[in-house]
C-alpha cells in the first residue's frame, strides 16, 4: 500500500503526486560475523606472488586448457604448449602484455603473440571459462552464496588505443574514443558473460545476449540490472521468454505507468496508486501481434540471431511500428501484482542506441 506523503514508508506519493520509493536501509552486520570473516580471510593461504601456481592447480582440476584448440585443427607437438598457453592467458588477465610476460617469463614475445593468434580465440575462452563457472557452480562453497539462478549485468567504460569496430568517440567520458565492457554475473560470484558494446549503446540492448547465449550450467532464472539496462521491450523480452527481470530503477517517479482497463475505475478503486497509472495498455494490439512476438522470442532464445541485434531495432522503431508497440505494450500485461509497467520518459544514462 501506498503511504501519505508525510509517512516514511518505503513506497510513498509525494507532495508533488510523484511516486517515491525510499531505498532499502542496509542490512546490520554483527561485530562476531566481521571478526569470524577475518578469521577466515587469515587462514586462505597468500597467492599474489603465487599466480602460476594458482592457475596450474585450477587446471589440474578443470582441465580448461583442453578449451584452446589450435585455429587450424592442428594437433600440438610443442611440449612447451602448456607453459606457453598459461604464460599468455597471464598477459593478458594482467595487462603485461607480450613484452612485459615476456621479460617475466623468459619465453620470447614471438611465442607468446603466435600461442594467443592460434590458441586464444573468442569461441575458445568462451568455453574454457565456461569450464571454470561450471565448477565453480558444482563447489559445495559456492551454493552458500546461491544457487546459480540469480544474475546482474552492468557495463564499464575504458578508453581504446588503435583501431576497433566497436570504438565510439564520446566526449562525456574519453579523451579519443573508447568501449563498453557489458558483464554478467551469477549469485555465486562467477563472471559467465562478456560481450564488449559501443558506448553509444543503451546498455539494455546487451543484456539478454548472454542469458540467451548462456554456454554454462547456471539455471538462470532472474536477472537484475540498474536503470540503463532496463526498456519497456526488455521487460517484455524475458516475461515471454519465462524469466523474472528485476531491475534496480533510478527515479521511479519520472516514468510513465500502464494500466489494464478505464483510468475513472482505477482513479475510483486506488485514490493513491490509480492516478499514477497514466497510460492505457492496448490489448487489442497485443492479441494482432501475439503471434510475431512468439517468433520473436524464440529467435532469440534458439540463437537463430542475437538479442541485441532484434532490441536495438526495436528501440530504434518508432511509435508507430507495430511490433515495436506491441513489444511496449506487451510489459504492461504481463507485469506482476499491479498490472502496471514502467516507461522510461529519458534515456537515462545512455546516450543513443548504435543500430
Amino acid at each position: 500500500m501506498l503511504a501519505d506523503p508525510v509517512s516514511e514508508g518505503l513506497a510513498r506519493i509525494g507532495e508533488d503526486g510523484d511516486l517515491i520509493v525510499s531505498p532499502l536501509p542496509a542490512e546490520h552486520v554483527p561485530a562476531e560475523a566481521d571478526a569470524l570473516a577475518q578469521a577466515v580471510a587469515a587462514r586462505l593461504p597468500q597467492i599474489h606472488l603465487h599466480l602460476p601456481a594458482l592457475l596450474i592447480e585450477v587446471d589440474r582440476d578443470t582441465r580448461f586448457t583442453e578449451a584452446f584448440t589450435h585455429a587450424g585443427g592442428a594437433q600440438p607437438r610443442n611440449p612447451d604448449l602448456i607453459r606457453n598457453l598459461y604464460a599468455s592467458v597471464l598477459a593478458y588477465a594482467c595487462n603485461l602484455g607480450y613484452a612485459g610476460m615476456a621479460d617475466a617469463s623468459g619465453i620470447s614475445e614471438d611465442t607468446l603473440a603466435w600461442t594467443s593468434q592460434w590458441y586464444l580465440r573468442q569461441e575458445t575462452l568462451r568455453e574454457a571459462n565456461a569450464r571454470l563457472v561450471n565448477a565453480h557452480h558444482r563447489h559445495p562453497l559456492a551454493r552458500l552464496w546461491g544457487g546459480g539462478t540469480l544474475s546482474s549485468s552492468d557495463g564499464q567504460r575504458f578508453p581504446q588505443r588503435g583501431r576497433s569496430l566497436t570504438a565510439r568517440a564520446l566526449s562525456r567520458y574519453f579523451l579519443d574514443e573508447g568501449t563498453t565492457t557489458y558483464t554478467h554475473v551469477s549469485d555465486q560470484h562467477s563472471t559467465y558473460g562478456t560481450k564488449v558494446i559501443p558506448t553509444t549503446w543503451r546498455e539494455a540492448v546487451a543484456v539478454l545476449d548472454e542469458i540467451f547465449g548462456n554456454p554454462t550450467d547456471l539455471p538462470i532464472a532472474e536477472h537484475t540490472t540498474d536503470t540503463a539496462g532496463q526498456t519497456l521491450a526488455t521487460f517484455a523480452i524475458f516475461d515471454l521468454a519465462g524469466l523474472q527481470f528485476s531491475p534496480r530503477i533510478r527515479d521511479i517517479g519520472r516514468l510513465q505507468l500502464y494500466r489494464l482497463g478505464a483510468g475513472p475505475s482505477w482513479r475510483s478503486r486506488y485514490p493513491k496508486a490509480g492516478p499514477l497509472l497514466t497510460q492505457p495498455i492496448q490489448t487489442q494490439l497485443i492479441a494482432d501481434h501475439w503471434n510475431d512476438l512468439l517468433r520473436l522470442v524464440g529467435s532469440m532464445k534458439f540463437g537463430h540471431t542475437t538479442a541485441s541485434l532484434l532490441i536495438a531495432k526495436l528501440h530504434a522503431s518508432s511509435r508507430q511500428n507495430s511490433l515495436a508497440e506491441r513489444s511496449r505494450n506487451t510489459d504492461g500485461s504481463c507485469a506482476p501484482s499491479t498490472c502496471a509497467a514502467t516507461s522510461p520518459t529519458k534515456n537515462s544514462d545512455a546516450e543513443s542506441v548504435d543500430s
